[in-house]
């Protein structure tokens, strides 16, 4: 029986376990059927930081132009904390396209990882 993309996805996301501290947070993605999600998390405590979507962009589409709009728009959010430096978790979606843009426009932004 074949899996499904979700199942091959959630099995990747187990592999590589990631965790982010107070001065370097944890930058994670998640991708719905129509947004994509950016949260900084401090794991130490289990708090939220920052968080972006793309529907904060407005005349935002789901592709990759929007998630680099995201990537920019958490960099600017992490800024006002004064935080640079995050670890980037792609929560098993593999580095390309909408995860690639939001990394990118991330580092755009400031952020280094």
């Amino acid at each position: 029986m074949k899996k499904s993309k979700n199942l091959v996805r959630l099995h990747r996301k187990r592999r590589v376990q990631i965790t982010g501290t107070t001065k370097v947070p944890r930058l994670s993605v998640f991708r719905s059927l129509r947004v994509i999600y950016a949260i900084l998390i401090n794991d130490t405590t289990g708090h939220t930081l920052a968080e972006a979507d793309s529907r904060e962009i407005k005349g935002g589409k789901y592709d990759k132009e929007t998630a680099s709009k995201v990537g920019e728009l958490i960099a600017k959010k992490a800024g006002e904390q004064k935080i640079a430096r995050v670890v980037f978790d792609r929560g098993g979606y593999k580095y390309h396209g909408k995860a690639q843009s939001l990394a990118e426009g991330a580092r755009k932004g400031g952020l280094k990882f």
